[in-house]
């Protein structure tokens, strides 16, 4: 598996991060292929986050890894918190606390990545400062990142928090493009040209933070995937076409134009379908070309100013 550097960190992870958000959709068996399947083609980054199947996702990937300290050296593990019911809580308190948890379920000592699961309205810096500060003086994690912040949040951050921001975990598809679109559309008068996002993707790209995109084959939140759906003929038939020149599927094409784009992302699986994961796995094989890239993007229905 082909590997890029995280953020300005050390740590080399392979360009493919396996979501483990519908793990407990699967039976014992099928979690434990699923597991072996990313591990024997290299995809040893597991993403995870507290509140994915309640917990219950940590606890049961740690069974289908069988994890011990050998099995531990092995894999990267990247958690997430700051998501409670009906609120976001940045506060040292549940930082700390969630960590705790979090590794409790995943039977490790330690984390090589934590993100803040979305932006907190009411965080103190002050107080996730103190949060990493303790995380990292303990050894329980190595790494922090976020997820969905645009850059005066992550500015913000970086006033007080010692560690580097290393990712940014964002959602991003051929579908959801806005944070490309709008720089391709500077000055322009449509729709593609709003600025949803304070231009994070060069912010990213600026200040070295690797972008995780969730959802790579979503369109909307959550609305379906775009691949083999009617409502995208143009789209489909392109994807199709590049396709079958390439001899892969359509889902290895989709994670391939995300890897084709110079910020060096890491998208984030989600599947637990182990055909599907072996196919978003072959995109880290493929490098579109610049106008297979561009026809995709026109495909879906971006209009080129």
């Amino acid at each position: 598996m082909r590997t890029i550097k995280l953020g300005t960190s050390n740590l080399e992870v392979p360009v493919l991060a396996v979501g483990c958000m519908r793990i407990n959709q699967l039976d014992k068996a099928g979690a434990e292929r699923f597991v072996q399947t990313a591990l024997e083609a290299g995809a040893n980054f597991f993403d995870h986050a507290d509140i994915y199947g309640g917990g219950k996702c940590e606890e049961i990937f740690a069974d289908a890894i069988h994890m011990s300290d050998d099995v531990r050296e092995k894999i990267m593990l990247q958690s997430k918190c700051g998501i409670r019911q009906g609120q976001f809580d940045f506060s040292k308190e549940h930082i700390l606390g969630s960590v705790d948890k979090i590794l409790q379920r995943l039977r490790t000592d330690y984390l090589d990545v934590l993100l803040l699961h979305r932006p907190d309205a009411l965080v103190e810096p002050e107080e996730v400062a103190e949060a990493f500060d303790q995380l990292a003086s303990s050894g329980k994690v190595r790494h922090f990142g976020v997820s969905n912040q645009n850059p005066n949040q992550i500015a913000l951050l970086k006033k007080f928090v010692k560690q580097p921001i290393v990712a940014n975990q964002l959602q991003l598809s051929i579908t959801n493009a806005n944070m490309i679109s709008n720089g391709v559309n500077v000055n322009m008068e449509n729709n593609s040209a709003i600025n949803r996002d304070g231009s994070i993707l060069d912010y990213c790209r600026l200040h070295d933070i690797t972008i995780q995109p969730w959802s790579p084959f979503q369109f909307g939140f959550f609305e379906g995937v775009f691949l083999d759906n009617p409502k995208f003929p143009e789209l489909n038939a392109q994807i199709d076409e590049i396709a079958k020149k390439y001899d892969v599927s359509n889902t290895t094409i989709a994670i391939a134009w995300l890897l084709r784009h110079p910020a060096n992302m890491q998208p984030v699986t989600g599947t637990t379908n182990i055909e599907r994961l072996q196919d978003c796995i072959r995109a880290a094989e493929i490098r579109l070309t610049r106008e297979e890239w561009y026809a995709i993007y026109r495909a879906a229905g971006n209009i080129l100013p």
